[in-house]
């Protein structure tokens, strides 16, 4: 049977994961994945380790080994984190070696917490770094306005960065300006770039699943006009991955900037655009909608398990990145007609306020019920 997940590969995308848990690590199911369904990278965040963590018997024996050692709860999350972390990267390194330090990486989120700390956010991502120490281990440090800054920092500082939670195209244009400015900064004090990697983790079914909800809104309490209505179902499910047309058109001008092309000619990897929340919430939409409309060159697809064997089964692979473009655009344009009448500036900062609740909830979830797993261990 055909995986189409592999066909993807020769339009210049690569499939990562959106799961890494140790018992992927241990059973060698990570490993098979990456040779039977072409994985070319994972990524990580406080969600997926709160149920990786939770209620899994795995790691009591290294929690119990903290509890011994004395450790504050902060310190054991982190060294069954990092353990992790680490030996996902050395699954990974011959990706990460054959590809040139083009795939092959494994993204760990800065606590979700210190979000709109520029100065700790610097901090934890050098932490990180060094205390991880692998070179094909990448930082994931949100997207606001706090965190670009850091951005620009850790990246002239040499170290791999994932900018996650970006959902306006604008986000995304910021974020490819402040890697540019930290490659520039690494330039001036003559250091190396050529080893660095940057991905913009661009932010999809959230999109839709928001506008859906404020479509179905206003159907709700009935369109004045079949006009209306018509207009509304028009653009029912599609804002996203039209929003992530229109920030790929915005990529090809910026590496076609003619200060990039400075950096590129010694040596500079391309800050690549990654389709994040990549899952379909709607039952009545395609489950592979947000792989087979956004396959395209020097992009990264970061998909859950399920999508995973999805897109293997019945994805219908083709490069549609840079087609229906102006309809993209028109969509987008259509949200400000009085019938529809939907602020995506608004939509946007919405989205990423709620989406760092959404890390920092997990987070502190996982804390409690550490502290509570702990508490147990000591006992017994």
């Amino acid at each position: 049977m055909t995986n189409h997940l592999l066909e993807i590969k020769d339009y210049g995308q690569s499939i990562w994961m959106d799961n890494l848990t140790r018992d992927l690590i241990q059973s060698g199911e990570l490993k098979r994945m990456i040779d039977d369904r072409g994985l070319r990278g994972i990524t990580s965040n406080p969600a997926i380790f709160e149920k990786a963590i939770n209620g899994n018997k795995i790691y009591d024996a290294d929690i119990e080994a903290g509890i011994s050692a004395g450790k504050p709860l902060l310190d054991i999350y982190e060294s069954l984190i990092f353990e992790d972390i680490r030996n996902a990267c050395d699954i990974f390194a011959g990706i990460y070696e054959e590809s040139g330090g083009l795939d092959g990486y494994v993204s760990i989120e800065v606590p979700p917490n210190i979000a709109n700390d520029t100065e700790k956010t610097i901090s934890e991502a050098r932490r990180y770094y060094t205390e991880i120490g692998r070179p094909n281990v990448m930082i994931k440090i949100p997207g606001t306005s706090a965190g670009l800054p850091a951005v620009e920092q850790v990246i002239s500082e040499g170290i791999n960065v994932n900018v996650t939670l970006l959902f306006s195209v604008q986000s995304y244009i910021n974020t490819a300006w402040a890697y540019i400015r930290g490659l520039e900064k690494r330039v001036e004090k003559g250091e190396d770039i050529s080893k660095l990697a940057s991905v913009a983790s661009f932010f999809l079914s959230r999109i839709d699943s928001k506008i859906d909800e404020m479509i179905d809104a206003k159907l709700a309490k009935g369109a004045d006009m079949l006009q209306e209505e018509a207009k509304l179902a028009a653009v029912k499910g599609k804002v996203a991955i039209a929003n992530a047309k229109v920030a790929y058109q915005e990529y090809k001008k910026i590496v076609a900037d003619p200060r990039w092309l400075a950096l590129k000619e010694k040596g500079a990897n391309v800050q690549r655009l990654l389709w994040a929340s990549t899952s379909t919430k709607n039952p009545d939409y395609s489950d592979v909608m947000y792989v087979d409309e956004l396959i395209g060159a020097e992009t990264v697809n970061t998909l859950p398990p399920n999508t995973i064997e999805a897109c293997a089964d019945h994805c219908d692979v083709a490069p549609r990145i840079d087609t229906r473009v102006e309809e993209a655009y028109n969509l987008i344009e259509s949200l400000k007609d009085p019938d529809i009448d939907i602020n995506l500036d608004q939509v946007m900062s919405d989205l990423l306020e709620d989406g760092i609740d959404k890390f920092v909830q997990p987070f502190n979830s996982l804390m409690s019920s550490m502290q509570e797993k702990v508490d147990r261990l000591a006992k017994v």
